[in-house]
């Protein structure tokens, strides 16, 4: 890798429209059910938002293709992985915990029981398949990486195959993550999101779910060694191209499956991810399409990332809890009362999704402004 690599626009871009997108399809407004595209499969299948959490991984990868080569002190190196790892782990795991209080029957406040906390999620998938990644990286040449990524998607497919229910392998509650989930962990550390103990972040699908920060990190790596010429261009969609012709013959055998991390889900991601960046490649570094700096506006997230993505998920959290006149949420009377006034249905509930990144996106902008970065 290059000792002193330049930042390319269009990576900090993708980087930065991911973390939009992921507020947006996260905090969707109440009282009306969201545009079709803006739920994730119901279960075998993909909708756009599936996009939007792989290739958040997609960017960590593109993050890591910017760090410098091999240093002498290799314990250094992997204890500054851990630490990283650790931080983006833990962050996640107190996110799933806020607001760490609640009620109980008299009405007192009462620590809420460690028993009752999600241990996975998706900070917590991030702080993995970064920790993996980033080891096989520094450690590895490029044939080998290439080599273990496949036998992770290769492995992945077969322990499911041989561990999930025989009936069906891929269903929700017989796959092989599921049951090594329910084992290590336990259902009450499971998330509840689907109205049984299920975690679409669990132990067994982080495996497959590393490839997503690899091919990243191989992409990031590419456009820096070749620049910013047509050829690169070529390259990239047609290696994502590829893939996701791949991806759609793998689903005859292996279903597209965004909550099983599936094979065929990670390269039809993978492949979409890369046909995007190739785009933003075009328009960004060759056209410097730029009219009114609109590629500011996403850079702003993508300076904040993670800091950004907390600040929404909290502030979701905390509009949800905070009651006006009875039971009725902050965050539920704002979405009926102004967005369902203004355009009911699906369109006001994407109205609230937009608002409430766009304050969010004050805050960066803010940030940015006096020149304030959090990096773990």
């Amino acid at each position: 890798m290059s000792n002193s690599p330049s930042r390319f626009l269009s990576l900090d871009v993708f980087r930065g429209m991911t973390v939009c997108f992921m507020i947006i399809v996260n905090t969707p407004g109440s009282g009306a059910t969201p545009f079709a595209p803006l739920l994730h499969a119901a279960w075998h299948g993909f909708t756009v938002t599936d996009l939007v959490f792989p290739a958040f991984l997609f960017a960590v990868g593109n993050a890591l293709s910017f760090t410098k080569g091999r240093q002498a002190n290799e314990s250094g190196v992997f204890l500054k992985i851990l630490k990283r790892t650790a931080w983006i782990f833990i962050l996640g795991y107190l996110l799933y915990w806020f607001p760490y209080f609640k009620a109980d029957e008299t009405g007192q406040l009462i620590l809420k029981p460690i028993s009752e906390t999600r241990i996975f999620g998706v900070l917590q998938r991030i702080a993995l398949c970064y920790f993996f990644a980033a080891l096989m990286i520094h450690y590895l040449s490029s044939k080998k990486i290439i080599i273990l990524s496949t036998l992770f998607l290769l492995g992945y497919w077969i322990i499911l195959l041989l561990f999930g229910d025989p009936a069906d392998p891929y269903s929700m509650l017989g796959n092989a993550g599921h049951y090594l989930d329910k084992f290590l962990i336990g259902e009450s550390h499971l998330s509840k999101g689907e109205g049984v103990p299920f975690e679409a972040q669990g132990i067994l699908s982080t495996m497959p779910a590393v490839v997503l920060v690899i091919i990243g990190y191989f992409a990031g790596k590419f456009i820096q060694e070749k620049g910013k010429n047509y050829e690169s261009i070529a390259k990239v969609l047609l290696v994502g191209a590829v893939m996701i012709f791949i991806a759609l013959c793998w689903d005859s055998v292996l279903p597209i499956n965004k909550k099983l991390w599936t094979g065929s889900f990670i390269l039809l991601t993978s492949g979409l991810n890369l046909v995007i960046l190739a785009g933003l490649l075009y328009i960004v570094e060759i056209k410097t399409w730029n009219w009114g700096n609109w590629t500011y506006f996403f850079t702003v997230f993508g300076k904040n990332p993670l800091f950004i993505y907390l600040l929404a998920e909290v502030l979701s959290r905390v509009f949800s809890l905070i009651k006006i006149g009875g039971d009725t949420s902050l965050r539920s009377l704002l979405s009926k009362s102004i967005f369902q006034n203004i355009a009911p249905g699906p369109l006001g509930s994407l109205l609230f999704a937009i608002s409430f990144m766009l304050m969010c996106w004050l805050v960066g902008l803010w940030m940015d402004k006096n020149r304030i970065y959090i990096k773990v």
